[in-house]
């Protein structure tokens, strides 16, 4: 009977330039190339395709998942709509600040149009759009 062994699966750049020279091969045979299969007891060599796509995943640098990598919570995402709070105020939520790569202290004019609030961020030219948000 043949042992159960678990052959060495490529991971990270090593797992991109493997499949990437396997060409035009199955999932499934480059997968068992790259080392995402095991031997079972009995003989049989089971592919693990999940292994397989998740390691290509990571090694392409995508997150999927919703951690935080220990930066404190999850939070909820964007919704790009805001309310007016019961005192009167309009919170723009972190979520956005963060996106936007704004830190503490960051100071913008604010202009006032008929249904929006125009923010421009002082000393920001006219012509740079990407630092100017419309509300």
């Amino acid at each position: 009977m043949a042992k159960n062994t678990q052959p060495q699966s490529l991971t990270g750049l090593d797992l991109l330039e493997k499949v990437k020279d396997l060409g035009n091969l199955s999932k499934e045979k480059k997968a068992r190339a790259c080392g995402y299969y095991t031997v079972t007891k009995n003989g049989v060599e089971r592919v693990n395709m999940m292994k397989f796509l998740n390691a290509l995943i990571d090694a392409e640098g995508i997150h999927l998942d919703s951690s935080t990598n220990g930066h404190g919570k999850g939070g909820r995402s964007a919704s790009y709509k805001i309310s007016v709070q019961s005192n009167g105020n309009l919170l723009i939520g972190s979520a956005y600040t963060k996106k936007m790569g704004l830190d503490s202290g960051d100071e913008f004019e604010i202009t006032l149009g008929r249904k929006h609030i125009h923010l421009r961020q002082v000393g920001a030219s006219d012509e740079d759009e990407e630092q100017t948000i419309a509300i």
